[in-house]
């Protein structure tokens, strides 16, 4: 719940005022935490009337002077352009760079851009290497936000999930897909520790503690047979047979392809250890018990 992620943050200062540009997953448990916080939040989207729109930001609309004034803080989650420009930065870089408000500027990164270590951990310090497209272009991003000398902070998040999007969802469908590679493992957050981490983040950057780079993932990196079968046992569904990754490969989509062939386990001691974040959701098997209680509270899934 809310309250939940509200209750361990310190407030902002009166009168801060988010300006978050991508309201999708990530974006919309933000802004929702930021309000609970008692600040202005405005959160964009790309289209009039979608959930969460409190203004349009596109490449065909410009951008009403009205929605900066008084910004104090900034977060972009949209993704780069396909040439590995950053849509924010080509459209509002001059208007950024003359706001005098600006306390803190975030931008949502992946671990993808260490690339492939074969199973081993990456943190902070780890030498970036990104292999696969997406990875190149939000490195490229990372680089131009960084390039602006704006008060800026790079979050770099593994796999996301949360009540809507997690296991449970593909078990209830029917789709779900038991992988079989030995050694592969996966990092994730849950998205309520991703807000969490904003606003602890912002608190601390006030303070001059302001590392440009933090990996935000839980404790836990692990296989998906090991988060599958935790989430069939609890919500009391069968297992789909294990098939060998050499073969489900061959009907993989090139997305999905393109997850499994990378491994690396994400450090996340700077965070949680240095800073001193307490994760809410410190494992998969914390965070799946919350999405399947909320799974239960819209009546989706027998108990």
């Amino acid at each position: 719940m809310i309250e939940d992620i509200v209750k361990r943050l310190d407030p902002l200062p009166p009168k801060s005022k988010l300006i978050i540009f991508g309201g999708g997953f990530s974006g919309q448990r933000i802004a929702c935490v930021g309000r609970h916080l008692g600040i202005k939040v405005l959160c964009s989207r790309r289209q009039e009337n979608s959930k969460g729109a409190d203004f349009i930001f596109n490449s065909d609309k410009e951008l009403s002077s009205e929605i900066f004034e008084g910004a104090t803080h900034i977060l972009s989650c949209i993704p780069p352009l396909s040439n590995g420009e950053d849509p924010v930065l080509i459209k509002l870089k001059t208007q950024l760079l003359n706001s005098k408000n600006l306390k803190w500027v975030g931008y949502l990164s992946t671990t993808g851009v260490y690339g492939d270590t074969r199973g081993e951990w990456v943190n902070e310090n780890s030498s970036t290497n990104p292999k696969q497209e997406r990875s190149i272009r939000r490195f490229s991003c990372e680089k131009q936000w960084l390039a602006t000398k704006l008060p800026i902070q790079i979050l770099r998040l593994p796999g996301i999930y949360g009540p809507g999007r997690s296991a449970f969802e593909s078990l209830l469908s029917g789709t779900t897909k038991m992988v079989d590679k030995p050694g592969q493992v996966f990092s994730r957050i849950h998205v309520d520790d991703i807000a969490g981490s904003v606003f602890f983040l912002i608190n601390l950057f006030a303070q001059g503690k302001n590392p440009s780079v933090v990996n935000v993932a839980d404790n836990l990196p692990t296989n998906n047979t090991e988060v599958i079968t935790f989430a069939a046992k609890i919500a009391k569904k069968s297992l789909p047979t294990s098939v060998p990754f050499e073969i489900a490969k061959k009907t993989m989509s090139p997305m999905a392809l393109s997850f499994w062939q990378e491994n690396r386990k994400v450090d996340n001691k700077l965070l949680c250890k240095k800073l001193g974040y307490s994760l809410i959701y410190p494992d998969f098997k914390s965070g799946l018990k919350n999405c399947f209680s909320n799974l239960k509270s819209q009546k989706r899934i027998a108990t």
